[in-house]
């Protein structure tokens, strides 16, 4: 290989995604390899690891896959925008703007969770630390 390729161990590593799950967003369309190698290795470049992020970042997120999908076509066609017209381009970018204002919302969700799960880790803590003997 000449650098610019990896094969899927290497980028399930740098992903933290199993193979399994890798493989699972290439039957569905999420992310092709970029080549195949003699022996038929999946072969992926740096922009397939970008795409793998997106999605690992959109998972616990509670995106699904189809938005997943539109997510990733609205960017692509945004990275190849030669032939676009304006306003297909304020089409797709409003697309990013509306998956940009639900990634915010459901952060603040995450992060009100995050308080309470503390609040209730901190009320155990303190029974705990009253004579430890419970009830």
């Amino acid at each position: 290989m000449d650098g610019t390729h990896m094969q899927i161990g290497e980028v399930a590593a740098r992903t933290e995604l199993s193979l399994r799950t890798i493989r699972h967003y290439e039957e569905t369309g999420l992310v092709v390899p970029s080549a195949r190698s003699q022996g038929g290795f999946r072969l992926y470049t740096e922009r397939d690891v970008e795409r793998l992020m997106v999605i690992r970042r959109m998972k616990p997120l509670g995106f699904s896959l189809d938005e997943m999908r539109e997510l990733l076509a609205a960017t692509d066609a945004l990275d190849t925008s030669a032939g676009l017209t304006g306003d297909e381009r304020d089409a797709l970018l409003e697309t990013v703007r509306g998956f940009e204002t639900r990634a915010a919302a459901k952060i603040e969700e995450l992060r009100v969770q995050l308080s309470r799960a503390e609040d209730f880790a901190a009320t155990l803590r303190s029974r705990l630390g009253d004579d430890g003997a419970g009830a």
